[in-house]
Formats: C-alpha cells, structure tokens, sequence
C-alpha cells in the first residue's frame, strides 16, 4: 500500500516544481480575496438566521475565518504546513463552531489548502506522510463527533420525521454514509486536482527541457558545420597552393636552365608558368570567396545536418564552392608537372558499365585533390624522375560503386624537405568524410605510394553534387 501511495503522488520523483514569479503577492490577494468572501457569506448566514444557534461571539467567528484565509497566503510558499494548518483549523472549528466550519466559504478555503498542499509540495516523500495524517485525523475526527459529540444529536434533529423515510436504507445510516461520500469526494478531490496540476507541470518542464536540448543540439551542429567548411576550405587552400607552388617552381627552374640556348622552350616554361599563376589566383579567389560567406554556413549547415543522417558518408560539402575539378582534369594535371627532367603517365581502367563520366562531382573533386597533393609532394620530397597516375572506377563485393586513384613513383626522400604532414592529413580526412580507404607509405620495390578509393551511389552523389 505505501509503495501504491509513493507512485500515486510520485515520492520517486526528485523534481521541485519551481515556484513562479510574483507568487507570495497573488497568494496574499487570494487570501483577502477569500476573508471578503467569507465575511460577506458570515453576514448572509446571520441575517437568515442559519447562524441563530451559534453561541460563539461574532468577533471569535470573524477570527476563524480569517485565520482560515491567512493560511492560504503561504500556500505555495509552504505548502505542506498550509495542508497540516487547515486541517487543523477544521478539526478545531468544526468542533467549537460547527455551523461556521460549515458555510460554504470556509469549505472553499480548505479545498484550496488540500490542493495547494499536493500541487505544490516540494517534499514528495513528506506529502505522502502528510496526507495519510490529514487523511487518519480526519477519519477519527469524524468518528469522535459522530459518536461522542453532537453530530449525532444534530442528525436526529435533521431526521425528526422518520416516516418520510421510504428507501432501503434507515435514515440515519444514510445519512452517515452521505456525509461519509461528501467528504471522502471534496477532500480526494483536491487531492487529485493537485496531483494532475504537479504532472502537469512536471510535462511540462521536460517539454522545456528537450525544447532546450534540442536548440542546444542545432547551434552545436551549426557550429559544427562552420568549422567542417572551415576546415574543408583550409585543405583546399593547402591543395591550390602546394600544387601551384610547386608547378611554377619547377617550370621556372626549367626555364632558368634553357633560357640561354633554347629560348623557345624557356618561353613555354613562363608560359606554364603564368598560367599555372592565374589558375591558382582563380581558385583561391573562388574558396575566399566560400569563406567570406561563413555568416550564412550555419543556416545552410543545419539544413544540411537536418536532411543527412549522421554518420552518412555521402555527406559531404558542397563541391559548388570549390573550383569544380574533377576526375577527367587529372590527365592535365599531370601534364603540367612535365618538365625536362620529369614526366608523369596517365592510365585509366575503367570497369564495365563504370565510365568516368559517371563519377559524381563532390568524389572526382576529392579524387582530384588527392592527385594534386601526392604530385607535388613527390617534386618537393623525391628524387624521383617520373610519376604514374593510375584511373580505375569498379564495382565492391558489396555491389556499391567505386572510383579510385594511385599515384606511385620510384623515387627516394630528398634530404632536408620533410614537410608537415597537413597534405596526407587532409587527405585521410577526405577519405574519412566518404567512407572509402586509403593506402598511404612507401613501397616495398622503392618508391611510395597513394592510393584512394572512394565509394559512392550515383543517385545521391549527384544530387549532393
């Protein structure tokens, strides 16, 4: 039974229901509110004469009443003592002045003292106690007066004419049972509307919550996303750079050492070289451009963030920000690493029904990427004479598509030209955002090796695309 009352008024529960603002000053106009009310109705009741056989002066009736409202001035404050004090002061009126408990006012007053009590006890476990206390005095009360006092008396009184009885039940019985159903229903309730007032706002306050969490949960991933596109435009910035760089390095070095007995081939050095020039210049105008605009990433993120479920990885930037390469440029990239003293080879294995031009932009443009920086890093960091650049496009085991590719030299590490190591970072972090693998590392006949492959479903990477 007790566990039946802990779950009846959540004892379990450790939530306090906050209290609102301006509480104690709109309880405290409740409770003259209420002191008027009782009066007027005192001043009804004594001009009827209901009042006639009261013997208590009208200064102690007034005092009852207002000591009855005064309660209802702490109710939420205190809620339990307000729910203990009305009691109380029934038990104690109800026995010295049983026709002024009795008006309709003061009955008001302790159903308020009942439900604020439930409603907003902070101390479920005590409410529980509480209640079975009001609950066992009021019973014994009832008892007592019944029995000892002059409830009877009055029942007999109320009850003179007998013979109008005509039920299958005797009169006073009856009315006992009556008066028992009046009570146990007024009282239980207030109880019960102060229950559903405490879950209520209790539903209430885990709506708020979650409504809380769930902003939290937004802003983070707006957040989130502004770095990721931050994040992805440093790469491609690093990528531009490092291959351009590298690209005007060698042809001017190039046309440094023919510029003397072959002017012509010294002249389409520089030209490479100014092309190679504005490219990069075009390119990193376009990413600045992307990262001037990360006021409105966020908006757009949580879009994104919103449509993509997590963890999917064909979620990946928006190649429209980028400088739109793809895997059919990658032949001339190569070819603008060509210089008299290195060559590159480009090789493209496509498998059946698995063209190039089915590759979608966002996976070509990584592809790409991944070509640029594995170029460069060999003119910066080899010793290496040629290059091959391998094209592949397939289909896994599991059925979905892949495109891939290797870059292999033969070259050794040029002493003095270790770099930082942020190119193969972005790179494995590339692959990372797709879901494909990577063999990055030297190879076991010499050389090294970068091999990426990445899966993709044409029917998503192209809308993304």
């Amino acid at each position: 039974m007790w566990a039946r009352l802990n779950r009846l008024f959540d004892a379990e529960d450790a939530w306090t229901r906050p209290l609102p603002e301006s509480y104690l000053r709109a309880d405290a106009v409740l409770a003259l509110a209420m002191f008027a009310c009782s009066a007027v109705g005192l001043e009804i009741l004594r001009s009827m004469g209901v009042l006639g056989g009261e013997s208590a002066p009208l200064w102690a009736q007034y005092a009852a009443m207002a000591s009855a409202a005064a309660l209802l001035a702490i109710r939420r404050r205190l809620p339990l003592l307000t729910g203990l004090g009305a009691t109380a002061h029934l038990l104690i009126i109800g026995s010295v002045m049983p026709l002024v408990m009795g008006q309709v006012s003061q009955q008001v007053l302790y159903f308020i003292a009942v439900y604020s009590a439930v409603a907003w006890a902070r101390d479920r476990r005590a409410l529980v106690g509480v209640a079975v206390g009001i609950t066992a005095a009021l019973v014994v009360w009832m008892i007592w007066y019944l029995a000892l006092g002059s409830g009877m008396q009055q029942i007999l009184d109320t009850l003179d004419d007998t013979d109008r009885s005509s039920g299958l039940v005797p009169p006073v019985p009856a009315y006992l049972v009556y008066t028992a159903l009046i009570n146990i229903v007024y009282f239980g309730g207030a109880a019960a509307l102060g229950i559903a007032s405490w879950r209520g706002a209790r539903r209430r306050h885990s709506l708020a919550e979650q409504a809380d969490t769930i902003e939290n949960q937004a802003e983070a991933l707006r957040d989130r996303a502004v770095v990721e596109e931050r994040l992805r435009i440093a790469r491609e910035l690093h990528d531009v750079i490092a291959h351009h760089v590298a690209a005007i390095g060698v042809q001017a070095g190039a046309a440094r050492r023919v510029m003397g007995h072959d002017p012509d081939a010294a002249a389409g050095a520089l030209r490479t070289v100014e092309e190679s020039s504005r490219s990069a210049v075009g390119e990193m105008r376009a990413l600045l451009g992307a990262l001037r605009s990360a006021d409105r990433l966020p908006a757009t993120a949580s879009a994104d963030a919103a449509a993509s479920p997590a963890g999917d990885p064909t979620s990946s930037p928006d190649p429209s920000r980028s400088a739109g390469h793809g895997v059919t440029d990658i032949e001339r990239l190569a070819a603008s690493h060509d210089s008299a003293d290195f060559s590159t080879s480009v090789s493209v294995v496509t498998g059946t029904g698995h063209p190039l031009e089915e590759v979608p932009p966002i996976v070509g443009l990584s592809l790409y990427r991944t070509a640029q920086e594995a170029l460069a890093n060999i003119r910066r960091h080899s010793t290496a004479d040629r290059a091959g650049v391998v094209l592949r496009t397939g289909e896994n085991p599991g059925g979905s598509q892949y495109a891939e590719v290797e870059i292999t030299d033969a070259g050794r590490p040029r002493a003095g030209t270790s770099g930082s190591g942020l190119g193969l970072l972005g790179m494995r972090e590339r692959v990372r955002s797709h879901g494909g693998e990577c063999e990055i590392g030297p190879r076991v006949t010499g050389g090294y090796r970068v091999r990426v492959r990445l899966p993709y479903r044409p029917d998503v990477d192209a809308e993304r695309g």
